[in-house]
């Protein structure tokens, strides 16, 4: 029988590498030990728990609608969320997100709360975690001519069509947008709701990876670095050298009247 760790070097690391499934034991069985060592690594094995529990109790939330849903009947429900709305430059980009039952994503959170690494990596996880899930984009021209609300809606009925299998109800960020199946809107649906928290990072992480790749042709506008927001170097290089093919004309900024909504 393997001898119970005794020093507190052995207690350190005990606590250190257990997991979170191991780890309540281990604080109740050290507890009692009155060497500041241990007292120590108990107090920090205590606060790791608590904000695993936390995250769990986080992510248990994100998925309540979905699986509130799930017992009313709908089987692939596909979270939606939409960036680029704001931008002068380049597309309105929208994904489509179908989570599994159970499935739980560390740190999933509206892509605007996280750094751009963590987007990286949570869109990683999260293409091999989804059922399926797909990612839109219509360009400038199309935003010229239809406006911005309409815009929005083939963006998100375009990556709606390109889930296999498709979604049967939709969960969208903030207002009715009128889709093809049965939607349920969420205000700040991004940071509430799992499946929309998803497709606000996939939206947000292709369109970065697109202005990214179309920015060597249209070298005076830096658009690898504002990825086509208004800020004040893309304004001045819109005074100073016109716009592009990537400009949304219709914007006030690039000549014409905003249509935002």
């Amino acid at each position: 029988m393997a001898r119970a760790p005794s020093s507190v070097g052995e207690i350190r690391a005990a606590l250190a590498h257990a997991s979170d499934v191991e780890l309540p034991a281990l604080i109740d069985r050290h507890e009692p030990d009155t060497r500041s060592g241990v007292r120590q690594a108990v107090e920090a094995a205590r606060r790791r728990l608590d904000r695993h529990n936390a995250e769990s109790e986080r992510l248990d939330r994100l998925h309540s609608l979905e699986e509130r849903l799930r017992e009313d009947g709908w089987s692939y429900i596909a979270g939606l969320d939409e960036v680029g709305r704001g931008a002068l430059a380049g597309p309105v980009t929208a994904a489509a997100v179908v989570l599994p039952p159970g499935a739980r994503i560390a740190g999933l959170n509206d892509s605007k709360q996280l750094a751009p690494h963590r987007r990286e990596e949570l869109a990683v996880v999260i293409g091999a975690v989804a059922v399926t899930c797909a990612v839109a984009h219509v360009p400038a021209h199309v935003t010229d001519a239809l406006g911005m609300t309409r815009t929005v809606h083939r963006a998100m009925e375009l990556a709606l069509c390109r889930l296999a299998p498709s979604a049967d109800h939709a969960i969208t960020d903030g207002l009715r947008v009128g889709l093809a199946i049965p939607e349920t809107p969420v205000v700040k649906g991004d940071s509430s709701v799992a499946a929309v928290a998803a497709a606000s990072v996939l939206a947000k992480v292709a369109r970065d990876h697109l202005m990214r790749e179309i920015a060597p042709h249209y070298p005076d506008y830096a658009f690898e670095v504002n990825k086509g927001y208004g800020t004040p170097e893309h304004l001045e290089a819109i005074a100073v050298h016109g716009v592009c093919p990537l400009h949304r004309r219709s914007f006030g900024p690039c000549g014409g009247t905003p249509t935002l909504f």
